[in-house]
C-alpha cells in the first residue's frame, strides 16, 4: 500500500474547512473613498460589523480608515496606489511604505492587514504601458520588505483589469484563455513570484461592462439564472460571462506553467443609475445569482467545487469618480453615499433578500434644497450655470436611461444647481446662479428622481479637505447635461 498523499489531505481538509464558512464572512467589500462628502471611516466600520461583512478591500492606506478598523477582527486589504508605483521600485521607499502602512498596525488589538495590493488595474490597455515597467519591481520589493519586516504571512498582489488575457478572435473559448501578447514575458514572470510567494492572483471581473461596450452581447449571458443560450467550449458548456471569463484566465494561467494558483475577485458587481441597464433591479437579479453561486461553493467548470474569494464592487456610491468609462461609475454602491441600502440583498447567498444595516449616527445638512427660480427674467445663461453646476458636482442620474431621466429643462436644471448647492455645503452664495435659483424647503424629488440632501460635516471627511475634481473628469457629464437642456429648449 503506498503512504498517503499527505498535500492532497491537507488540500481536502483546506477545502471542507472554506465550504463550512458562511458567506457572509467569506465574501468581501471594495471601500472605495472618491467622494465629496466621505462617510467618517468609524461610521462606515461599524456598518460593516453591523452587516457581517468581515474582510474589506481599500485603494489606500489611510490612516484615519485603518485606525476607525484597529481592533475589529476585520481582514483588510490595503493598495498602493498606480501613482506610487515608481517610487515602489526602490527598495529603501517599499521598505518604509510598508513599516509606515503595515507594521505599524500590526499588533494585537491592531488591525488585520492580510494583503497589500500594488497598484489598481496597472495594465490596462488604455494606459499604453505607462505602468508595465514599474509594477512587477514594485510588487518583488513590497512583498520581499514584507518577508524582511517578519511578515511574510502578509501577502502581496496585483488587482488586475480581465483585459490582461483574452482569447484569439479565431476561437474565442475559455480554453483558449492566453496572457495579452503585449506583456506575456511580464505576466509570466509574475504570475512565478506570485506562486513562489503563496500570494493569489488577482482580477477584476465585471459582466457589466460585457453589456455595456456592446450592443450584440446577449443580456441574459451576463447574468446567473441560466436564461441565456450555451457558449460551447467542447464538452462544457457556458451559461454566463463570469464562469467564461475566470475559466479564460484559469487557461491563461495553466499556459504558463501556474493553473493551480489561487484567484481571487478583487472586484465585481453591477452599478444602479447612469445608464439604462444600470439599476437596482438589475443589480438586484446579478447579486441574487453570484451570492447563491458563491454559498454553494459552486466555482466554475474549470474549478468546480470550489471556494472563491471575492469582494464586491462597491460599498458606497462615490460621486467624484472619474466618468470616462461611463456617467454609471458613480453608482456601483449597494448603499447610498450617505450608507442607505438601495435594494433587498443577502450576503450570506441563502435567498433570505432583506434591507442590510444603514449606516448609523449620520447628520444631514438642513432639509434645504436650490432650484429654479421660476421668476427668474434672463434665462439666456441657464446653460452656462448648469454646465457650470455639473463640472463641480456630479449630474449623472440625468443621463439617458438613468434615474432623473425625462425631466424637462427646468428640472433638468433644478438638479444641477441643487446637486452644486449640496456640493458646497448649501452656503447661500452656492444657490444663486445668476439669480436662476433659489433655496426651497419643499422637496423637489419625484418618484423616481432623488434631489439629495448632503451629509453634514461632521459625518463625513469633507470639511476643510474636500477633493477636488478636475473639468477633464467632469467633462462628460456636464456635455451631456447641457446637451439635454439643448434639445429640450429646441422641443419647447
Amino acid at each position: 500500500m503506498s503512504p498517503p498523499n499527505l498535500g492532497a489531505w491537507l488540500c481536502a481538509l483546506l477545502l471542507a474547512a472554506a465550504a463550512a464558512v458562511p458567506a457572509a464572512e467569506a465574501l468581501g467589500m471594495n471601500w472605495g473613498t472618491q467622494a465629496t462628502h466621505a462617510l467618517q471611516p468609524k461610521i462606515v466600520v461599524q456598518m460593516l460589523r453591523d452587516n457581517g461583512i468581515k474582510k474589506v478591500k481599500l485603494f489606500d492606506a489611510d490612516h484615519g480608515t485603518l485606525n476607525a478598523l484597529a481592533g475589529t477582527d476585520i481582514e483588510v486589504m490595503v493598495a498602493i496606489p498606480n501613482v506610487l508605483l515608481d517610487l515602489m521600485t526602490d527598495y529603501d521607499n517599499a521598505r518604509d511604505w510598508v513599516r509606515h502602512n503595515v507594521s505599524r498596525y500590526h499588533f494585537e488589538g491592531g488591525v488585520k492587514i492580510k494583503y497589500v495590493a500594488v497598484g489598481n488595474e496597472p495594465f490596462l490597455a488604455s494606459y499604453n504601458g505607462t505602468f508595465d515597467k514599474v509594477t512587477f519591481p514594485a510588487l518583488q520589493n513590497i512583498q520581499n520588505a514584507l518577508n524582511d519586516a517578519g511578515l511574510s504571512d502578509v501577502k502581496a498582489t496585483v488587482p488586475l483589469n480581465a483585459d490582461v488575457y483574452n482569447s484569439p478572435a479565431s476561437n474565442p473559448v475559455p480554453s483558449a484563455g492566453r496572457f495579452r501578447t503585449d506583456i506575456t514575458a511580464l505576466m509570466t514572470q509574475m504570475v512565478s513570484f506570485l506562486a513562489n510567494n503563496s500570494a493569489p492572483f488577482t482580477v477584476n471581473i465585471y459582466p457589466y461592462l460585457s453589456l455595456y461596450l456592446s450592443d450584440d452581447f446577449p443580456v441574459d449571458f451576463a447574468f446567473f439564472d441560466g436564461q441565456a443560450a450555451p457558449v460551447l467550449d467542447g464538452g462544457i458548456s457556458y451559461t454566463n460571462v463570469f464562469d467564461a471569463n475566470f475559466d479564460t484566465l484559469v487557461s491563461a494561467l495553466k499556459a504558463v506553467g501556474h493553473g493551480d494558483l489561487p484567484i481571487f475577485i478583487g472586484e465585481v458587481g453591477w452599478p444602479t443609475d447612469g445608464d439604462r441597464r444600470a439599476t437596482a433591479a438589475l443589480a438586484q437579479r446579478f447579486y441574487n445569482g453570484l451570492l447563491t453561486r458563491l454559498a454553494a461553493n459552486k466555482g466554475t467548470p474549470l474549478r468546480p467545487n470550489q471556494y472563491m474569494e471575492v469582494y464586491l464592487f462597491g460599498l458606497l456610491d462615490e460621486d467624484v469618480k472619474s466618468v470616462a468609462p461611463g456617467a454609471f461609475e458613480r453608482h456601483w454602491g449597494i448603499l447610498r453615499f450617505d450608507g442607505q441600502p438601495k435594494f433587498p440583498i443577502d450576503l450570506t447567498g441563502q435567498g433570505q433578500n432583506t434591507m442590510l444595516v444603514p449606516a448609523k449616527g449620520v447628520d444631514y445638512l438642513p432639509r434645504t434644497w436650490c432650484v429654479y427660480n421660476n421668476n427668474a427674467k434672463d434665462t439666456s445663461k441657464l446653460t452656462e450655470n448648469v454646465n457650470f453646476a455639473c463640472t463641480f458636482a456630479d449630474c449623472t442620474a440625468l443621463g439617458y436611461g438613468s434615474t432623473c431621466a425625462g425631466m424637462d429643462a427646468i428640472g433638468n436644471a433644478s438638479y444641477a444647481f441643487n446637486a452644486y448647492f449640496q456640493v458646497q455645503n448649501q452656503r447661500d452664495e452656492a444657490c444663486d446662479f445668476q439669480a436662476l435659483a433659489v433655496p426651497t424647503q419643499t422637496d423637489p424629488s419625484t418618484a423616481t428622481c432623488n434631489f439629495t440632501i448632503q451629509i453634514a460635516a461632521d459625518s463625513s471627511t469633507s470639511a476643510g479637505h474636500r477633493r477636488t475634481q478636475s473639468s477633464s473628469t467632469l467633462g462628460a457629464a456636464a456635455l451631456l447635461v447641457l446637451a439635454l437642456l439643448q434639445l429640450i429648449f429646441v422641443l419647447h
